[in-house]
């Protein structure tokens, strides 16, 4: 099963028992409700039978008139509800009930003399109360039994008897936990009825949105995993494009930085085996050719032919070497002794040094110190191996005659930072070739030049170097007219 059909069902699902559920909690409250409104309506409609009663008790100043007098009380009450939308409600005093309207006139003043307000014959009371019968008590101020019948498990609705403001007696009636008959319960049916149409009818609504919003869903995650398929194949060039602003629309954008990122490392890739296979054949082919000629007796055995052999075999190790270093600091075997130093004292101890390189390639150095106290956090041994790549690569590719070194102290607002500018003012790169410099091989002349004898790797060195100190480097245009590498160290 795909995702959409499982989005479908968990959203419909959840809905149908949402919807069942808030349908049978609306019967429930609706009977609920009616059930009370009905008993609230039925002991409001005793209200004449209350006030006969008051009256009856006026008549003794007390309940004597009442008591243990079922007969009339059913009386009264049968008389007050003969007309109303209680009058079909089973009645259940104790006896059989047929209301005064329904005797023939000479039984119901044979019966008015007889027995003061009888109302037919007697019989023991139901020993099983219903919800659905009519049982009426008459209890005096204190709760006590005056007339009627008072069933324990039976809940009542009680009416005050008020004689001057002051409370004689209660009128208690049943309460009903159901309704069998009348205009409420088709009333509460009809209602019923609707609320499962309505259930329905939004069920319906349900999945014509349901269906939609899942396609909505899945639609760019299908995308996105086609996407990913075509990656796994080594396919980079299908970006996917999605206008939204949610999760998925961020995924879609990574996901699209990821193929770039891909595509470029693929790139890099065979531009490093290519050009590794270039530095490692051409002084393998030169060297092996040489010797050939003097074995071949081609070329003399000289001491200058050998010499030439030799220096393609110190090309070759060297290129090999810094290969070997490169690799070490990719998986990271370079090894690093960090100590506080100051960066002008670790500067000014090999300026000498530098100056003499310097002007044995027609170069001068100036140094600019901004801060004279530098406290940073390196190994020195592995940053006077980066100064002196930087210096080499300047000497080597610059063509300058002006050297400049810069130090300072760059304040920002979470940290400090150190910076060293190495300046010249050579023929500089163009900006195409600036974010590339760093790169494996990589070289700005597409002849690849022998002539400065270098291998393309040491300003790859370098950027190991400084990422391992937690720094930064970067090539821009300098001042001077050439170009200019920054280099970006925490302040102890």
């Amino acid at each position: 099963m795909n995702i959409q059909k499982k989005f479908f069902l968990i959203f419909f699902g959840f809905s149908l028992v949402l919807v069942l559920f808030l349908v049978l909690l609306m019967q429930w409250s609706l009977g609920k409700g009616m059930i009370e409104y009905v008993n609230t309506k039925e002991i409001e409609t005793l209200t004449p039978v209350v006030k006969e009663l008051a009256t009856e008790y006026q008549k003794h100043d007390n309940w004597q008139g009442m008591s243990g007098k079922h007969k009339k009380l059913r009386y009264l009450i049968s008389e007050s509800l003969s007309n109303s939308d209680f009058s079909n409600r089973p009645p259940a005093l104790g006896f059989q009930h047929r209301r005064p309207s329904e005797l023939p006139p000479q039984d119901r003043e044979h019966s008015r003399a007889r027995d003061g307000f009888a109302l037919g014959e007697h019989l023991p009371p139901p020993p099983h109360p219903s919800g659905s019968e009519a049982h009426y008590a008459l209890f005096d101020s204190n709760n006590v039994l005056i007339a009627g019948k008072a069933f324990e498990n039976l809940e009542y609705s009680k009416k005050k008897i008020l004689v001057n403001n002051n409370t004689v007696g209660f009128l208690a009636v049943s309460k009903r936990n159901q309704l069998t008959q009348g205009y409420e319960l088709d009333f509460i049916e009809q209602q019923q009825q609707y609320l499962w149409l309505i259930g329905i009818l939004l069920m319906g609504l349900v999945a014509l949105v349901a269906l939609p919003l899942a396609r909505h869903v899945v639609e760019p995650i299908r995308l996105i995993t086609r996407g990913v398929h075509k990656l796994t194949q080594g396919d980079y060039q299908h970006p996917i494009h999605l206008n939204r602003q949610d999760e998925l629309g961020e995924l879609s954008r990574d996901y699209n930085e990821l193929a770039l990122t891909l595509s470029e490392n693929e790139i890099a890739r065979k531009r490093w085996l290519a050009n590794i296979s270039h530095e490692l054949r051409t002084p393998i082919a030169i060297l092996s050719g040489e010797l050939e000629a003097m074995l071949d007796g081609i070329r003399p055995l000289t001491q200058s032919n050998i010499s030439s052999a030799n220096d393609e075999l110190k090309h070759l190790t060297h290129l090999i070497e810094d290969l070997q270093q490169l690799t070490s600091a990719d998986i990271g075997g370079m090894r690093y002794r960090k100590k506080h130093e100051n960066l002008v004292e670790l500067l000014q101890s090999e300026e000498d040094k530098y100056r003499s390189y310097l002007s044995d390639a027609g170069m001068t150095l100036s140094v600019d110190v901004k801060d004279k106290n530098i406290a940073i956090y390196v190994d020195k041994t592995r940053l006077y191996q980066l100064f002196e790549n930087i210096i080499n690569n300047a000497i080597k590719y610059s063509n300058g005659t002006k050297f400049k070194i810069s130090l300072g102290v760059e304040a920002k607002a979470t940290e400090s930072l150190a910076f060293i500018t190495f300046e010249d003012n050579g023929c500089g790169v163009d900006d195409k070739h600036l974010g590339n410099l760093f790169e494996h091989l990589y070289r700005v002349e597409n002849s690849r030049n022998r002539k400065t004898g270098g291998s393309g790797l040491g300003l790859s060195i370098c950027r190991h170097i400084v990422n391992a100190h937690q720094g930064e480097i970067f090539a821009e245009h300098s001042s001077l007219g050439g170009l200019a590498i920054v280099i970006k160290l925490p302040i102890a």
